[in-house]
């Protein structure tokens, strides 16, 4: 897939002249949206981040109330298909829905919500396995909830093995003789499964602890407790949700997210070993699999607001240039890729059309996984998904300036905020549009479409 993807290059904005406005903000928008409004209305969908978006920590976004208020009708129903994509994944999608129909004054529900751990529920090969969960919040509730069966958690693993977790001088056993002659009567209730995978959720409470005992799963084998008597390479599998590096709550400046743990343990893994840490999979953005979830969730909400029509565009909302813009243009980049094997599949007549029954979400990154995609009416994956940057999160244009140089992007190009695994496409973080805040982007979106928000 990666060599079909080299053939479809984003298009690129010029940013000279680009000014930030209420109401329209690219250049290209108004003839654009001239030629929509003379044709028929095209069906859409719309894809949001939360923090940073709708929200900065726990406090609403101003814009974001009245930007909902005008997407449902006087009864409370969405006018389009609306998903909600974030990174974060220490709670259930249904505590997710609560908090945001209390933010947004609107109903949200659990079926409109992706969280970076909800693709894990189609990785059904390891729902069976003994599973390593690394997180906060209810992690145990979480790991049933998308699948998995025999869950072992930092807290289980520390407390079967209290000799681990050492870095902290008051969590020490208090008298290590005593515990010697107590631990060969640790009742067969204490004893733990060996460990056959490790499943990170998110950003862990006691950083320390969880790379330590991480780092002891993966050097033996699974069996924390005996000693590394030769390296086991490749490790057992690690499956990792959310790579953002950074993210925005109340704090002025970003703040340390999963990725950054990731990069914790990345690192200590090859210190010790020489070796690189192997995941069998990253989930979350800007992973295609998360955006090929959400498409499928954008489809029943489709189908329930009646629609028997195919979804031709998403249009995906965010303010991190290195999670919601760079996979919205890589799932762009698929889409087309996608579009474009259909295309030569029906050309040559064959009775099975990639796409009409599942569609393997590839990126650059292993193992993405795969999502059933059929629907109600003959399946066919939107055209194309534009990406929306706003400016009230991690992306700051008080603080980044629009580059003057149209071959140019908004990040930095010599800093790679990206996970290790993803190879950076600096085109990826240009957005296809740039707005002050959510409210204006859904009015663009709106306009675009030939679609009223009154």
């Amino acid at each position: 897939m990666a060599e079909m993807f080299s053939l479809w290059n984003m298009f690129r904005i010029g940013w000279r002249g680009v000014k930030l406005s209420r109401r329209v903000t690219n250049a290209a928008v108004s003839a654009q949206t001239q030629r929509r409004y003379s044709t028929e209305c095209s069906l859409f969908g719309l894809l949001f981040d939360i923090d940073g978006v709708l929200v900065r920590g726990r406090t609403p976004i101003p814009a974001a109330k009245q930007c909902f208020r005008n997407l449902v009708d006087g009864d409370g129903k969405y006018r389009v298909p609306v998903v909600f994509v974030t990174n974060a994944g220490n709670s259930l999608r249904e505590t997710k829905a609560e908090q945001l129909s209390h933010l947004l004054e609107v109903e949200v529900s659990p079926d409109q919500v992706v969280l970076s751990h909800s693709p894990l529920r189609v990785f059904t090969q390891f729902h069976d396995l003994c599973v390593l969960v690394s997180g906060q919040g209810p992690v145990v509730e979480v790991a049933h909830n998308v699948g998995f069966k025999n869950v072992v958690t930092i807290d289980m693993l520390r407390e079967a093995n209290p000799l681990l977790d050492v870095v902290d001088h008051n969590r020490r056993p208090k008298d290590l003789l005593c515990l010697y002659n107590v631990l060969p009567q640790i009742p067969p209730s204490m004893d733990l499964p060996p460990i056959d995978a490790v499943v990170l959720f998110g950003e862990p409470i006691r950083w320390e602890t969880n790379l330590q005992l991480i780092t002891d799963v993966l050097l033996t084998n699974g069996r924390p407790g005996n000693p590394v008597t030769s390296l086991h390479y490749p490790h057992i599998p690690v499956l990792a949700c959310n790579m953002d590096l950074l993210w925005m709550a109340e704090a002025k400046n970003p703040r340390f997210g999963h990725g950054m743990f990731l990069v914790c343990l990345e690192s200590i893994y090859k210190k010790i070993t020489g070796c690189e840490l192997k995941y069998e999979a990253l989930i979350g953005k800007p992973s295609v699999v998360t955006y090929n979830y959400a498409e499928l969730l954008i489809r029943k909400q489709a189908e329930k607001l009646g629609w028997t029509r195919p979804v031709e565009r998403l249009y995906a909302i965010g303010d991190n240039p290195m999670a919601d813009i760079y996979g919205a243009n890589l799932y762009n980049r698929y889409l087309k890729a996608m579009h474009r094997t259909r295309v030569q599949a029906q050309g040559s007549s064959s009775s099975q059309v990639p796409g009409d029954q599942q569609c393997e979400a590839s990126d650059d990154a292993k193992g993405s996984g795969r999502v059933m995609v059929g629907g109600s009416f003959d399946h066919r994956l939107p055209e194309g998904c534009s990406s929306i940057l706003v400016c009230t999160g991690v992306y700051n244009r008080d603080h980044q300036d629009l580059p003057s140089d149209p071959e140019q992007t908004v990040t930095e190009q010599r800093i790679f905020h990206g996970h290790r695994d993803f190879r950076f496409d600096p085109s990826l973080t240009q957005p296809s549009f740039i707005v002050h805040d959510v409210r204006d982007g859904v009015e663009l979106v709106f306009q675009r479409e030939g679609w009223s928000l009154q």
